[in-house]
């Protein structure tokens, strides 16, 4: 997995790879007003996971997890404040999130 220097580095190289689509965090699923969609845990992987941290606010964590569902044929990124989730996010949608940190 490529290392990256910045969120937007990243963002911007996931996306020429075809990680087009912009997921939202909701309470049992991934979502993208966009494009109509909402995706279920079972029915996405999470290929890559990437955590960054500002230098000059260390309490300021992102992670930027590239998303894909072959049942519904899309490639996306979701981006979200490390270890942070709405207090409604389902204990399955956390679980599969926290799985890919390390």
């Amino acid at each position: 997995m490529k290392a990256y220097g910045t969120l937007t580095e990243a963002i911007n190289d996931l996306t020429q790879r075809g990680y087009t689509i912009n997921f939202n965090l909701k309470s049992d699923s991934v979502e993208s007003m966009t494009n109509h969609l909402k995706i279920k845990p079972d029915e996405f992987e999470i290929d890559e996971v990437h955590r960054f941290q500002e230098m000059s606010d260390v309490d300021n964590e992102s992670i930027l997890y590239a998303i894909s569902s072959t049942l519904y044929d899309a490639r996306g990124l979701l981006v979200n404040a490390y270890g942070i989730y709405a207090d409604t996010t389902s204990a399955e949608l956390v679980s599969k999130l926290d799985k890919h940190i390390k």
